[in-house]
């Protein structure tokens, strides 16, 4: 089942879910950028907030689907009862391959379920946060078994907070226990520190320890799949080193081909800021972010 062509958006629509706390607004900052995002969501109550590609503005929308515009200095007036979710468009590389709506946390006393309940069907994937020390609580696998089952295989569980876990033992135990409690619930479950990854800047071994890499690859993987252009026979190239590209062609059995592709080099970022390395991604002319997340080398063959 893709929701996407017929929620209003034209990508894949991934949710960011979780307990309150967990991480999620972190991780929109991060996929986002955090130079780019202008909401910073800790405890103000929120509804949904759906992340589209766009000329920048920002609207509430109701739940009988009518619009009104929104100054974004005004988002702690908003009602979260007469509101379904606030749009906020920006012009972020990672929204020219998806939207992203950052839902509010599943534990939170002051909100009604149906505050996220009502957005979930526009969803094609769902990012889980769980926070590495009490991580997929019993409250979480309750939740998680009102979400409908087509999300399971294009769903990622994130165990966030992961440096918090402090021995190779315990860390290596909590990944056992969390994917055999998980078997089938999710495409994959990847540990992960957000704040380790905000603060790599350009350290390439800090991105790749933090967790960072792993979850983004495999966070593009399902968005690729979801997304009808995707399963055409193109090439998709792939950075394996600093300039190097492969190419890489989905065959008939589902298996991937690899060739190398001589004298291919590794496209500038837009404004000649940099190249990109398989941990580095966009950054646009005069942004204050750091990196974007995804490869400009895959976002440029994705024709949305």
């Amino acid at each position: 089942m893709q929701t996407f062509a017929t929620s209003g958006s034209a990508r894949p629509v991934v949710a960011l879910m979780g307990e309150f706390s967990a991480g999620k607004s972190t991780l929109a900052n991060l996929l986002i950028g955090e130079g780019v995002s202008p909401v910073r969501v800790t405890a103000t109550q929120l509804p949904p907030i759906w992340y589209a590609h766009g000329e920048p503005g920002a609207e509430c929308v109701d739940h009988d689907g009518g619009v009104t515009e929104l100054d974004l200095d005004d988002l702690g007036s908003v009602s979260v009862e007469d509101t379904a979710y606030i749009r906020i468009r920006l012009e972020s590389d990672i929204l020219e391959l998806m939207d992203l709506i950052d839902m509010p946390g599943i534990s939170d006393p002051n909100l009604s379920s149906k505050t996220w309940k009502q957005v979930l069907p526009y969803a094609d994937c769902v990012i889980w946060c769980s926070h590495s020390t009490q991580a997929w609580r019993q409250s979480e696998a309750a939740i998680w078994s009102e979400v409908p089952e087509h999300l399971y295989d294009n769903s990622i569980l994130l165990l966030t907070r992961f440096d918090k876990i402090l021995t190779e033992i315990d860390r290596r135990r909590l990944l056992a226990r969390v994917r055999s409690e998980t078997d089938g619930l999710f495409a994959g479950v990847f540990p992960i520190s957000l704040l380790q990854a905000a603060n790599a800047e350009e350290d390439r071994t800090a991105w790749e320890d933090s967790g960072a890499e792993d979850f983004t690859q495999k966070l593009l993987d399902v968005v690729m799949r979801l997304h009808p252009a995707a399963r055409d026979e193109r090439p998709r190239p792939v950075v394996v080193d600093d300039a190097i590209l492969v190419q890489r062609r989905v065959t008939e059995s589902g298996e991937l081909d690899a060739e190398p592709a001589e004298g291919a080099r590794a496209p500038a970022f837009a404004g000649g800021v940099g190249m990109v390395t398989p941990r580095r991604v966009v950054r646009r002319a005069g942004a204050s972010t750091p990196r974007e997340r995804l490869p400009r080398s895959v976002l440029d063959e994705v024709s949305f």
